[in-house]
C-alpha cells in the first residue's frame, strides 16, 4: 500500500496479522483504518465472513458481502491454511515481520498446532498477541463458545434492556462490538509499552467483561444496596422503585419518536417546560402552581405524560428540534430518534466527513462507507482501498516478501495449504 502521497498515520509502521473472527474483526479494522498494514488471513476457501450478508445487489457471492466489506478496509488479503504443517512454517515466517497479531480462536487452540504464545514469544519477542474471545482465556466458563448475544447476557446487560413485564432484549452486535473496540484499545496500550520496552505481550480479551464494565451503575447497586435495576422500557431504569418508574425517555411524535427526558427537578426548568407547552395551547392544567411541587408532579406523574405526550405527538421531529434547540429558548433535553435513512442524511454527519466513497474497480463504482469515528488531526484517520478479494495479494506477499518461488505456490496451491 502506497502511503508516500498522504500525510503521516498513526500506525503506518505496524504490521498485524489478523486472524480475527466476527467477535475480533472491527479491532483489526481499526487498526488498519488508522494506517497499519494488516494482513487478513484467511483459510483458501475463504473467511465465513464473506457468507454474511447483506449482499451487493442481494447476490449472495464471496466477493458481495457488504458485511465483509465494510470490515475488512484497509486489509491485504492472503489464503492460508495453518492447521496445516506447511501452513504452520508459513505462519512462522509471517511473524517474524509482525508487531501484532490478533486472533479469535478457542482458547488453547493455536497451542495445539503449535503457534500458541510461548511459540510466537520464541519467534519475536515484541510481538503482541491480543486474543479475543467470549469468556477470556482463563476461568471455568474460558473454553465455552458465545456469539454476540451470549455477551450481552453473560455481561449483564440483557437483563437490563427492554420492558419489565417482558423478556429482555438485545443490541444487535453491541457484544463484539465492545470486545473489538477495548481489544483494540488495549492492544494499543500494550503497542505503547513494546516501543518504551521492547516487551511484546499477551493481550487477552473477554467479550464478557467488556460488556460487564458497561452497565453503568447496576453493579455498585448491588453490590450496596443488593438492589437489582430493572428494565425501564420507555423510561429510565428507576433507582428507586418506590418513587415510581422514573422519567420517561421516549415519545411518539408525527414522523416517529423523539427522545425526551424533561428535568423538572428546578422551577425555571419546569417553567420552561410549561411555557413551550402553553405557547402552544396546550399545557392543560399544569400551570397551576401545585404541579411546581416535585413531590405532587412524581404522584402524579401519568397524568403528566398524558398530556405531555400529547403534546409531543402534535408536532414533527424537526419542529421540536428547531423549538428546542434552534431558536436556543427552551434549553430542554430532546433529541431525535434516528433510523438509517435518517443517519446516512444527517448533515451535520455530513459536515463531518462521515461517509467516504471508497472505488470498487471490480464492480465498476464506488461505495459509500461508514467512515471515522475520531478526527486525528496530525495523523489521519482515513480509508485507502476496499476490503481484499479472497486470495488477493498471495503474490505480494509469498513472493515478493517472503521470496518464495512461483512453483512453489503453485505446489502448496495444490495441496491445499494456499
Amino acid at each position: 500500500m502506497d502511503l508516500s502521497k498522504h500525510a503521516a498515520r498513526a500506525l503506518e509502521d505496524v504490521r498485524v496479522l489478523d486472524l480475527a473472527g466476527q467477535i475480533g474483526v472491527y479491532c483489526t479494522k481499526l487498526l488498519a483504518d488508522l494506517g497499519a498494514d494488516v494482513i487478513k488471513i484467511e483459510k483458501p476457501e475463504g473467511d465465513p465472513t464473506r457468507h454474511l450478508g447483506p449482499f451487493f445487489h442481494d447476490e449472495p457471492e464471496t466477493e458481495k458481502s457488504l458485511f465483509f466489506f465494510h470490515y475488512n478496509t484497509n486489509k491485504r488479503g492472503i489464503t492460508l491454511n495453518i492447521d496445516t504443517r506447511d501452513g504452520c512454517e508459513i505462519f512462522k515466517q509471517l511473524v517474524k515481520t509482525a508487531d501484532i497479531m490478533v486472533e479469535t480462536f478457542e482458547p488453547g487452540y493455536l497451542d495445539g498446532i503449535g503457534l500458541g504464545y510461548s511459540v510466537i514469544r520464541d519467534i519475536r519477542p515484541s510481538l503482541i498477541l491480543t486474543s479475543i474471545t467470549p469468556f477470556g482465556q482463563t476461568g471455568p466458563y474460558s473454553k465455552f463458545k458465545g456469539s454476540d448475544i451470549v455477551g450481552q447476557a453473560m455481561g449483564g446487560l440483557m437483563n437490563l434492556m427492554g420492558w419489565p413485564e417482558s423478556a429482555p432484549t438485545i443490541a444487535p452486535y453491541l457484544g463484539y462490538f465492545a470486545a473489538s473496540l477495548l481489544g483494540g484499545n488495549a492492544t494499543l496500550l500494550a503497542l505503547y509499552y513494546r516501543d518504551a520496552t521492547g516487551e511484546g505481550q499477551h493481550v487477552d480479551v473477554s467479550m464478557q467483561q467488556c460488556i460487564a464494565i458497561g452497565l453503568e451503575t447496576a453493579l455498585p447497586h448491588y453490590d450496596i444496596n443488593r438492589y437489582i435495576l430493572r428494565r425501564g422500557g420507555l423510561y429510565y431504569t428507576p433507582i428507586n422503585p418506590e418513587l415510581g418508574p422514573g422519567l420517561r425517555r421516549v415519545y411518539r411524535v408525527k414522523d416517529g419518536y423523539i427522545s425526551c427526558m424533561p428535568v423538572v427537578q428546578r422551577f425555571e426548568e419546569w417553567d420552561r417546560l410549561v411555557a413551550w407547552m402553553d405557547n402552544h395551547g396546550m399545557a392543560g392544567d399544569l400551570k397551576e402552581e401545585k404541579w411546581r411541587d416535585v413531590e405532587f408532579l412524581r404522584r402524579h406523574q401519568d397524568h403528566f405524560e398524558d398530556i405531555f405526550g400529547a403534546f409531543l405527538a402534535s408536532m414533527t421531529r424537526l419542529q421540536i428540534i428547531e423549538e428546542v434547540h434552534l431558536q436556543g429558548t427552551r434549553k430542554l433535553f430532546a433529541l431525535p430518534v434516528n433510523s438509517a435513512e435518517d443517519v446516512v442524511n444527517d448533515p451535520h454527519l455530513k459536515a463531518r466527513m462521515f461517509f467516504p466513497e471508497v472505488d470498487h474497480p471490480e464492480l465498476g463504482l464506488s461505495l459509500t462507507y461508514m467512515g471515522r469515528p475520531y478526527v486525528l488531526s496530525e495523523t489521519p484517520w482515513s480509508i485507502e482501498c476496499r476490503a481484499p478479494l479472497l486470495g488477493e495479494h498471495n503474490q505480494e506477499v509469498y513472493e515478493g516478501e517472503l521470496h518464495m518461488s512461483h512453483q512453489e505456490l503453485i505446489l502448496l496451491k495444490q495441496s491445499g495449504v494456499i
